[in-house]
């Protein structure tokens, strides 16, 4: 499956989402990747919370995804079948963390200022383009090294595939 294109309903959220907005701490010691995603922004808003489903796409202001460095928080909207984050901007290790886990991110201050909550979306990853209301608005391409980790599931899948790309069967 390739990661290129994405569509679904926008989600929207406000500015400084941190990790605890997104997973409260009481979770965090549950591995269940899906017992993760029932509790997926509840201490943000338990409205919001609730309207998340499978397909749709986070967006949200600045600093999204500040505070901890723990992988939990992308684990737990992954789960939740989100497909994508575009922000104004995103916390530098949430950024990196969300790549590790096979999580699209899109820094698109535009598009994320434009776009409202429940409108339909759609993302170009590979020409760095999302689009909503007949508006376009550029930003960066992915990466093909991301693009790879992407279309692994994220870099403990891709790092596995390479691995055993280069060893010989027996």
């Amino acid at each position: 499956m390739s990661s290129a294109r994405i569509e679904g309903r926008a989600i929207k959220l406000g500015d400084d989402v941190n990790t605890d907005n997104i997973l409260p701490g009481p979770y965090l010691n549950l591995t269940d990747p899906d017992e993760l995603g029932e509790h997926l922004l509840e201490t943000y808003d338990p409205e919001i919370a609730a309207r998340v489903a499978p397909g749709d796409i986070l967006v949200a202001g600045r600093n999204f995804g500040m505070g901890s460095s723990r992988e939990q928080a992308q684990v737990a909207i992954r789960a939740r079948g989100v497909q994508a984050i575009v922000a104004a901007g995103f916390a530098r290790i949430f950024l990196r963390n969300a790549i590790n886990v096979g999580l699209p991110v899109i820094e698109a201050p535009e598009a994320a200022a434009a776009i409202a909550d429940g409108d339909t979306i759609a993302i170009d990853l590979e020409d760095g383009v999302v689009e909503c209301g007949g508006e376009r608005f550029e930003t960066v391409p992915q990466p093909p090294f991301v693009a790879e980790i992407m279309d692994a599931g994220g870099l403990v899948e891709w790092a596995r595939r390479r691995i055993a790309a280069q060893t010989p069967n027996p």
